[in-house]
């Protein structure tokens, strides 16, 4: 692909996404939202793209866009690449939709040359991986997968609506659910190229990166208990102040999370302190603490550690120290075979590559119980995603396409 070229397929790129951005909820802000009328706005129009590189599309029983490249080994298990076209709410115009139209770029450059590999290209735009409206997160993905639990269609959204309803009203049938799961020799990977949600590749000054998993994360609600009491006349050495505890815990857990290193990260983000008056000694304070890596077993061996620092700091001060755990998800390593073709890929465009890990979810992580799975990461202004400053810029996403385009010639051929 020469500069030219690679130049005009990510300004078409970016110029798509500028077009995806006006479908929205919203004229000031994007939102874009499960079986919405801009949900099925936004398919119509990433589906005409697709037609326009030669490709088969369908909306699938779910709602996901797909579209298919043959090749020219029939039989052959196809590649497939994609990304979500869901935003959360007052979202940027990247997260999601650049993997998607990166991949069409892909196919489009083969069907200018008039070229087809061993095996079919398919892509999906999936439906909903955010979980905005319904608070269901890779929804879309689940579909793909067969893993949908009949429980959600009966989810509603804040206007009662239920997941069964939404999909009557767009035009889909509920008792076809399972008719969107693809079987597990129909793909022999899956790719997507997403934007990195963090500042690491702006760091290192490099325009991308591969990723090496997708972080577990465990989230637990925490208590420590203590005596509220007089602020005047409560002498400091017999205070048993909630508060003082969980800020000592706090700290350490900063440290130690930094000591332990390996890309573990630890947030306490939530906190509530009882009965809350600026003239008495906290009795209680809440708080969560929120631990991700990219590897479980580090990642319970510092969650030990965090939890038996805590009650040594409560007994220490007479209090009591609780903590439960409600959320809890396993990392998602990719596939070492399509880290190692991604790398070359990212190495042949930019002279090195770097591996690191996601610390935020994605489609990956569902399609990861059925194929194998690798991510390419470009680079985004400061990090910032999740809101409108989200940026990329065309330069980077010129390289992504050359070196998307490299892997999954060399995968797919």
């Amino acid at each position: 692909m020469s500069q030219a070229t690679r130049q005009q397929a990510a300004d078409r790129v970016m110029a798509r996404a500028d077009a995806l951005a006006t479908i929205s909820e919203t004229p000031d802000a994007l939102t874009r939202v499960y079986l919405s009328t801009q949900h099925l706005q936004a398919n119509q129009l990433v589906g005409q793209w697709m037609s326009q590189a030669g490709m088969t599309v369908w909306q699938d029983s779910v709602g996901n866009i797909c579209g298919r490249y043959e090749g020219a080994q029939e039989g052959a298990p196809a590649v497939l690449l994609g990304s979500h076209l869901d935003t959360v709410r007052n979202a940027g115009r990247y997260d999601g939709m650049l993997g998607v139209l990166t991949a069409i770029e892909v196919v489009d450059s083969l069907h200018q040359q008039g070229r087809h590999l061993a095996q079919a290209i398919e892509i999906v735009g999936f439906c909903d991986e955010e979980g905005t409206r319904f608070g269901i997160t890779l929804l879309g993905s689940r579909g793909l997968t067969g893993t949908w639990p009949e429980s959600w269609l009966d989810k509603c959204d804040a206007s009662g609506v239920s997941v069964a309803q939404a999909m009557v009203q767009a035009g889909l049938d509920p008792a076809r659910v399972l008719l969107a799961a693809r079987n597990k020799d129909d793909f022999s990977a899956y790719l997507e190229l997403h934007i990195e949600q963090g500042p690491c590749l702006e760091q290192e000054q490099l325009a991308l990166g591969v990723v090496e998993a997708i972080n577990g994360a465990r989230r637990l609600n925490c208590r420590f208990t203590g005596e509220a009491g007089h602020a005047g006349t409560v002498p400091m050495a017999h205070r048993k102040d909630a508060l003082a505890a969980a800020a000592e815990w706090m700290v350490m857990t900063e440290s130690t999370t930094q000591r332990h290193g390996g890309n573990l990260v630890a947030t306490v983000g939530e906190l509530r302190c009882l009965p809350g008056a600026v003239n008495v000694i906290p009795g209680e304070v809440t708080l969560s603490l929120d631990i991700r890596g990219p590897q479980d077993a580090p990642l319970d061996v510092l969650l030990n550690e965090l939890l038996t620092q805590a009650q040594a700091i409560a007994a220490r001060r007479g209090l009591d120290f609780s903590a439960e755990e409600f959320y809890r998800i396993a990392a998602t390593p990719c596939d070492a075979r399509l880290q190692a073709l991604l790398g070359e890929a990212v190495e042949s465009v930019q002279g090195r590559t770097l591996s690191l890990p996601s610390g935020a979810g994605h489609d990956a992580i569902a399609m990861a119980e059925r194929w194998p799975v690798g991510m390419l990461f470009v680079r985004c202004k400061g990090g910032v995603s999740h809101h409108p400053a989200e940026s990329v810029m065309a330069e980077d996403v010129a390289l992504a396409i050359e070196a998307f385009k490299g892997a999954v010639e060399r995968l797919a051929s």
